[in-house]
């Protein structure tokens, strides 16, 4: 479907062999019906997964497997748009909801100082962006759970929420648990790998699937929809939908840009100006609550932190500028990093053979033979002093662009060296 097919049928979706995405999406949810005992929806309220919801009610309506369990995680620093849309799926006779407003950690890497911080902070109640919600389906009680833990990890209690639903929840049936989420591979090239990797185990050998723990499993329903199929089907079912969505539009934002994921992270810091244009009220509250937030909304979209082509300054080598970017952080971020970097190094050195005075300062262009193994395969990267310094600049303390991965106690370890070296 392109842009301006306004006037076209469903069926001029993106085709699949016999196919459009749509019909595919309502097989693949018929599917998830039919197999799964448990199931419930992850949802965010975006765009995404505010259609997944809808098209899934009127699916499971037909096939009589309604009310649909529906799980949301609100950030408490959020659109009040978003709220909104929320409570009016919420409210719907067809939905149970599990509206979680508990105290968990969350990325913030729009500060040095603070990388994470923590919605719903009962500590932090007076500066809190909004009031808690009042609505049935809010928990907030944070014995609720039996593996909530005060600040524990938003990946983590999303993974332990599945396996709770699925052998404690009290409306749990015996048999398996689906989980959908409204996940699309053309968002990004991380979830397109994701789904399309050959170590994940599968349901049934089904793409569009990953299993979670025994008898629990992600479901992606629209893994190969397009931006434009889910506003075509927004419009053509006369969908309810998150209406900062409408400002966004009129302000300049095309449909591709417009996202609204916690809006603090990596990649997401990018639409934080957003905030700014269209809930200036909200905005005002959300500088006091999360620290840099006013940085990342200035600054997000520049070089300053690595969006945009990062300039080498004059005078300076990768090498000096690594240097010079570790001097000036606080004490406990400049250790953090450099413990990184030496496990970056220590693997080269062990894996590849190479040593730190063999590092390039900046990367060789892809056509030049410094890309080429010994044995005449191709590195994938190669050691440089760009990369750290790059590093350093998009304040990537995971060191994603080193090839480190996420791991479950990364904060703690990180509060860990807050605590030794101090600012």
């Amino acid at each position: 479907m392109d842009e301006h097919d306004d006037e076209r049928p469903a069926s001029a979706m993106k085709q699949y062999i016999d196919k459009n995405v749509y019909e595919a999406a309502i097989e693949r949810l018929e599917f998830i019906f039919n197999e799964f005992e448990n199931i419930y929806f992850s949802v965010s309220f975006g765009k995404d997964s505010s259609m997944l919801i809808q098209l899934a009610i009127d699916v499971a309506r037909r096939m009589r497997k309604l009310p649909l369990n529906v799980l949301y995680i609100d950030f408490e620093a959020q659109y009040e748009a978003t709220i909104a849309h929320a409570e009016r799926i919420f409210s719907r006779p067809e939905v149970v909801p599990f509206w979680i407003c508990l105290p968990l950690s969350l990325r913030n890497a729009v500060s040095v100082y603070d990388p994470q911080w923590i919605c719903w902070d009962p500590d932090k109640k007076d500066i809190w962006v909004r009031e808690m919600p009042d609505h049935p389906g809010v928990i907030s009680d944070v014995n609720y759970f039996p593996f909530f833990r005060y600040a524990m990890e938003f990946e983590d209690f999303i993974i332990d929420f599945a396996k709770w639903f699925h052998t404690e929840w009290e409306g749990r049936k015996p048999g398996k648990t689906a989980c959908a989420v409204a996940i699309r591979t053309d968002e990004s090239l991380n979830r397109f790998r994701t789904l399309m990797s050959d170590s994940k185990v599968r349901y049934k050998g089904l793409r569009w699937t990953t299993e979670i723990a025994e008898d629990i499993y992600n479901f992606y329903p629209i893994y190969d929809w397009r931006t434009e199929d889910v506003w075509k089907a927004v419009g053509m079912n006369n969908y309810d939908y998150n209406k900062v969505y409408d400002a966004m539009y009129i302000g300049g934002v095309s449909i591709h840009q417009a996202r609204l994921c916690q809006p603090y992270g990596n990649d997401q810091r990018r639409g934080l100006e957003f905030f700014q244009r269209f809930e200036p009220h909200t905005w005002g509250k959300i500088v006091r609550r999360v620290s840099g937030a006013n940085f990342g909304a200035l600054y997000s979209n520049s070089f300053l932190l690595g969006h945009r082509k990062v300039i080498l300054p004059k005078g300076h080598t990768w090498k000096s500028y690594t240097e010079f970017l570790l001097e000036t952080l606080p004490r406990f971020e400049a250790e953090w990093f450099k413990s990184k970097f030496k496990v970056f190094i220590k693997w080269w050195e062990e894996k590849e053979g190479w040593k730190l005075e063999d590092f390039f300062d900046a990367l060789p262009p892809k056509d030049d033979p410094a890309w080429i193994k010994p044995d005449g395969e191709r590195y994938r990267n190669l050691p440089a002093w760009e990369r750290l310094a790059k590093v350093i600049i998009k304040n990537d303390k995971v060191c994603k662009a080193l090839s480190f991965s996420q791991s479950v106690y990364l904060y703690d370890k990180y509060k860990e060296f807050k605590e030794i070296y101090g600012i």
